[in-house]
């Protein structure tokens, strides 16, 4: 049997990562993004069952934020894991907690069925989703970064996101023919919970995958150096808070896909809305969206190494911000197409620029001895603030208000107005040296080098 060594086994381990990474996120935001599908168009129904239609949506969208909550405790654990056991450890860990807890959500029973312990399972649940989630993004982020060749790493990391982008693609299209061919009695009696219960499948697949992937070259380094921290988190928070502070701004922008797939399914489907998009019909507009983005984020990534980091995310949050406007106006106005084209622009396209190079740029920021807790903590306190704006763009714009589109559309430009300046203040990473990154006073590859770098990285692949 012939051993791997140097560079060959470098390279394999890079697609493995890369691969692992694409396939665990896609697995587990399967998990999470199934349950912010049947959260718009079922749970208020058979969870939080109401006189006021309002009350049963505003309740059924707080609960998608409820998962949120939990994400910041989850990044403590998660992050202090991974900084001290390893990327490989805590990513297997994620994938158990996250599969086990939306099975159950499917085994749960109805509001009419136990009355006041249904909601109450289900936020719990919910809460263990959100802890689980909570170290995903980060160590599957520093996991391929890691193992990436410098002048690669832009496009190595952003297959953890196109493994995010798949993800949501494979919920909606468990919930299509679901929607479409099921009568509305059955689909919400029992229909809803197939998606739920397919997720044995995620802790089996993402057991199988992960445990193929070796540990990081660098965290290994620190193993063996005996330079593990034992307080990870507190070494994060004291030496690296200016640039924790930037990514936790930067992160809201994952107002963009609570805009896209979130209110904008409720505001499209509910009937108390009364635009009145028939289910199966609202699900492929999310659909469409992250397939474009599954095509456009390698290309993107792969532009982050040419370009930089910043200028992809400047423009996305910017951009995409301004087409929320296009996008819900598109939803009031009772016209398939054109929200289907808005969605393109904003959620496959435009958004994008951000969507792909934040899995690289935003583990770059950190050091390697705090890397996945500084970049957990700091990337789902910002998305935890974001989760709670489904059930604040219920309140300010509930049904029956005038001026949806620009009330909704104005709060969500205003915070990636906020997102894109805090990526022109960060410092430039793409041209670090591995054993340099999170040091602010590090010096750049000069550029000639950094091509030659990247010219052997890519022949060599």
């Amino acid at each position: 049997m012939t051993t791997l060594t140097g560079p060959k086994k470098g390279k394999n381990q890079s697609s493995k990562a890369a691969a692992s990474a694409w396939i665990g996120s896609a697995l587990e935001y399967y998990d999470f993004f199934i349950y912010a599908t049947a959260a718009s168009l079922v749970f208020p129904q058979i969870f939080f069952p109401s006189d006021n239609p309002r009350v049963a949506i505003i309740a059924s969208l707080a609960t998608y934020g409820v998962g949120y909550v939990a994400r910041p405790i989850g990044a403590v654990a998660l992050g202090h894991w991974g900084d001290t056991h390893g990327r490989k450890n805590v990513l297997i860990l994620c994938m158990f907690l996250m599969g086990i807890s939306t099975l159950l959500v499917g085994l749960l029973p109805t509001y009419q069925q136990v009355g006041i312990l249904a909601p109450i399972l289900l936020v719990i649940l919910r809460l263990v989703q959100g802890f689980a989630v909570a170290g995903e993004i980060s160590g599957a982020s520093s996991m391929v970064m890691e193992h990436a060749p410098m002048g690669r790493r832009g496009f190595h990391a952003s297959f953890t996101l196109q493994g995010v982008q798949a993800g949501q693609i494979m919920a909606a299209a468990i919930f299509l023919p679901l929607a479409h061919f099921m009568p509305e009695e059955s689909f919400n009696s029992w229909g809803w919970r197939i998606p739920f219960l397919l997720s044995f499948v995620v802790i089996i697949a993402g057991w199988v995958i992960r445990r193929e992937v070796d540990e990081t070259p660098a965290f290994r380094k620190q193993e063996e150096k005996q330079t593990v921290l034992r307080s990870p988190v507190v070494e994060a928070i004291k030496t690296t808070w200016p640039d924790m502070i930037r990514v936790m701004c930067m992160s809201l922008m994952n107002t963009i896909p609570v805009v896209a797939t979130v209110f904008g399914a409720a505001y499209a489907v509910q009937a108390a809305y009364g635009i009145g998009f028939h289910k199966d019909v609202y699900l492929w507009i999310p659909v469409f969206g992250n397939i474009l983005a599954c095509v456009i984020i390698p290309f993107v990534g792969k532009l982050s190494d040419r370009v930089g980091r910043r200028p992809p995310i400047i423009i996305g949050a910017l951009g995409s911000g301004l087409l929320a406007f296009g996008y819900l106006y598109a939803i009031s106005i009772q016209s398939v197409p054109l929200a289907i084209v808005m969605s393109l622009l904003m959620w496959g396209l435009i958004y994008q620029g951000y969507n792909a190079t934040f899995p690289s740029f935003y583990p770059e920021l950190f050091p390697t001895r705090t890397r996945v807790s500084s970049m957990a903590i700091s990337q789902n306190i910002g998305t935890t603030i974001t989760a709670m704006l489904p059930a604040l763009f219920a309140t300010v714009a509930p049904p029956g208000s005038a001026n949806i589109p620009l009330v909704v559309g104005s709060i969500a430009f205003g915070i990636t107005v906020i997102a894109a300046t805090a990526a022109w203040s960060a410092r430039e990473t793409y041209r670090i040296r591995p054993e340099d990154l999170g040091n602010p006073d590090a010096v750049p590859v000069p550029v000639t080098d950094y091509e030659r770098l990247r010219h052997d990285a890519i022949a060599h692949r």
